[in-house]
């Protein structure tokens, strides 16, 4: 299933960065930076427990804001881009 993560970390100080830092990098672990601070990640149920858990644990919930949006097994049919497309879908093939 697509998952879409998006988070706002309160970078006022230099533990936020750091923060933010941590939040980004764990994101990546699991999928792909479409915006600043939105990852599109496909992963399975367990997957998807693991990374809330994980970053549960890396923000300040009471500076720091994360949303889950599952979009599920059809996302490509509501999904709509418009200017540069820089992600490309996780759902096909990749050659590296």
């Amino acid at each position: 299933m697509l998952i879409l993560v998006t988070y706002d970390v309160n970078v006022s100080s230099p533990e936020g960065a750091k923060r933010l830092r941590r939040v980004a990098k764990e994101c990546q672990n699991y999928g792909q930076r479409v915006q600043n601070s939105v990852f599109e990640c496909v992963v399975n149920e367990a997957q998807f427990v693991v990374l809330k858990s994980k970053l549960k644990k890396l923000i300040d919930n009471n500076l720091d804001s994360i949303r889950f949006y599952r979009l599920g097994k059809n996302w490509e049919s509501h999904l709509e881009s418009f200017g540069k497309i820089t992600s490309f879908n996780p759902m096909n093939e990749l050659i590296i």
